[in-house]
């Protein structure tokens, strides 16, 4: 049986006390909300955490850039962030979609204590689950799929259909598909990503622009 554990860090909790917003809590209107404290998921040997990234600034405090319109995503070609289709709403929900310069920023993009996997890590959560085949049904949230979306969500890592952001700045997939950064490359444009679908219970693995904005779900040091 899979040992499923749900914990809080100290680290972060320490965190908690000196940041004015609590975990998941909303700024003034227009700001971006700051996650300061994130739920654990024992996977086997790993530790995930139980919802996408949703920070808008680096490990050391510096800012990352939000590229609302398509010509500002589009013309990024550095660390950049937006909520899909712009709206804070599901930012909430799903949290915020990345470019992967964001992801292998050297500044660190996931909190301290924490990395964006690597492909090879991806691997073995989705080996641990039952392969390729199957993995995808035992990792999708109960909730929020379309047509119900062949889930069963048994490893409880509860991953949402959040779509994407691509390469000229449209959105799309929303309730369909669901994208998460890997920290690996793919050649000079590219990067790998994992991919769930509605219609199936798989999980495959994908190499995408380095320029399209996905999810991102990060894995304890």
């Amino acid at each position: 049986m899979k040992h499923v554990s749900l914990i809080l860090s100290a680290a972060v909790l320490t965190a908690m006390m000196v940041i004015s917003c609590g975990g998941g809590a909303s700024k003034e209107e227009g700001a971006s909300r700051e996650v300061t404290s994130f739920n654990e998921l024992t996977i086997g040997k790993q530790v995930w955490m139980t919802q996408n990234l949703d920070v808008d600034k680096f490990r050391n405090g510096e800012v990352i850039q939000e590229a609302k319109t398509e010509g500002e995503w589009e013309d990024a070609y550095q660390p950049a962030w937006c909520y899909y289709n712009n709206d804070p709403a599901n930012g909430a929900k799903y949290g915020k979609l990345y470019n992967w310069y964001a992801v292998n920023d050297p500044r660190g993009l996931a909190p301290k204590g924490w990395h964006v996997p690597t492909d090879a890590e991806w691997t073995i959560l989705t080996d641990y689950l039952g392969g390729v085949e199957k993995a995808g049904a035992k990792m999708k949230s109960k909730n929020g799929w379309y047509d119900n979306g062949n889930v069963t969500n048994s490893s409880a890592f509860s991953g949402l259909p959040g779509g994407n952001r691509t390469n000229n700045g449209a959105f799309d997939g929303i309730g369909f598909l669901g994208y998460w950064w890997s920290s690996t490359e793919d050649g000079t444009n590219d990067a790998w990503n994992r991919l769930l679908n509605y219609y199936n219970g798989g999980v495959s693995r994908s190499f995408g622009g380095k320029e399209y904005g996905f999810s991102v779900r990060c894995l304890r040091d």
